[in-house]
């Protein structure tokens, strides 16, 4: 792609009032006021070039229709008017070509406008472009793949559910392909595979999506207060200062959030990992206490630790850890007892007894 920061978007003024002689690509030239101007679109140092229209359309690649609609919404500047004909100039050519890179970037209309008008306004467009290009760029190493609709039926049991790929379409689980009816794209392999996994354990796919959705809220809730965080933290000084940020502020800026950016999803790992183990320790001692028999149950009270069993494991944590590893001991132990006697209960079948 075309380095931008380099284009000059400098309006040139232009004394040539004549019109284009030769078809496109021809080196003729007309001499007009002194000037030259050349259809090939080939600049030539200390020569002022204008265009027709026409002309302007062939070498951008934009139609007549187009250029009209981006003058018409500001992104354009008009022509000169010489006489009875409007004539471009190579500013013309060059925002057009900028306007094509922006939009092969992904960028809209509205867009594209902001930015070329802070490129107006003095300020460089390298280091905007490098701070939109990582905010708006991949967050993750997955690599989106290309599934048939064959290949999706045959992972959720090989029978057609053209409701839950519906739910998945509307999710962003799946893309449409244009086009192509029978295939999709999944832009995470990962989540796929997920529900995959989950659906062949037993989960229906509306319960999958369902959970999705709920998932997805709580996530985006994260991610808020992650962009509030680092905002007031460490942004602010480029986004709330009493100027506009410079192309040095927002290069340094790009460079931040490529450093910040994993940070955000190392923490969640983290902190996910941690809260699933909790959970889940204390999810399986529920349920193992209430298959236990009502009497077996451990009754809770307060125990007295011997002194000497005190004063070992203080030497073994220290002071402050003490109560905490005494509780801890206490819940092992009360686990261990429950396994116990889950296996006591348990009576071996006949047919294995006779193998044994």
């Amino acid at each position: 792609m075309r380095a931008l920061a380099g284009w000059s978007l400098q309006g040139r003024k232009s004394a040539v009032a004549g019109a284009v002689v030769g078809g496109a690509g021809s080196r003729t030239a007309t001499a007009v006021g002194g000037e030259e101007r050349y259809d090939s679109g080939r600049r030539r140092p200390g020569v002022e070039k204008t265009y027709r229209i026409e002309d302007l359309a062939h070498l951008s690649g934009a139609t007549v229709r187009t250029i009209r609609a981006y003058q018409d919404r500001g992104l354009l500047p008009r022509p000169e008017r010489r006489g009875r004909a409007n004539l471009y100039s190579d500013a013309h050519l060059d925002r057009l070509r900028q306007i094509a890179d922006l939009l092969d970037r992904g960028y809209t209309l509205a867009s594209i406008k902001e930015l070329l008008e802070a490129w107006d306004a003095g300020r460089g467009l390298g280091g905007v472009l490098g701070l939109a290009a990582e905010v708006d760029g991949p967050w993750t190493d997955e690599e989106a793949v290309r599934i048939s609709r064959a290949e999706l039926n045959d992972r959720f049991g090989g029978a057609p559910d053209d409701a839950a790929v519906a739910d998945a379409v509307e999710l962003g689980v799946l893309e449409p392909v244009p086009g192509d009816e029978d295939s999709f794209v999944v832009p995470s392999p990962q989540e796929l595979a997920v529900a995959v996994e989950l659906y062949a354990a037993g989960v229906p796919l509306s319960a999958i999506s369902g959970h999705l959705r709920e998932l997805r809220g709580q996530v985006e809730h994260i991610a808020a207060r992650f962009l509030e965080f680092t905002t007031e933290h460490v942004f602010a000084r480029y986004l709330d200062g009493p100027r506009r940020p410079t192309d040095a502020d927002a290069a340094e800026a790009a460079s931040l959030v490529r450093r910040l950016r994993p940070l955000a999803q190392h923490t969640v790992d983290a902190e996910l990992a941690r809260a699933m183990r909790l959970l889940a320790v204390r999810h399986l001692r529920q349920h193992l206490g209430t298959g236990a028999a009502p009497g077996d149950r451990e009754i809770a009270r307060n125990v007295a630790v011997p002194a000497k069993t005190m004063q070992a494991v203080e030497a073994l944590v220290g002071p402050e850890q003490a109560s905490e590893f005494i509780a801890l001991a206490a819940e092992r132990e009360v686990q261990a007892r429950a396994l116990d006697r889950l296996a006591a209960n348990h009576h071996p079948s006949a047919d294995l007894d006779e193998t044994s």
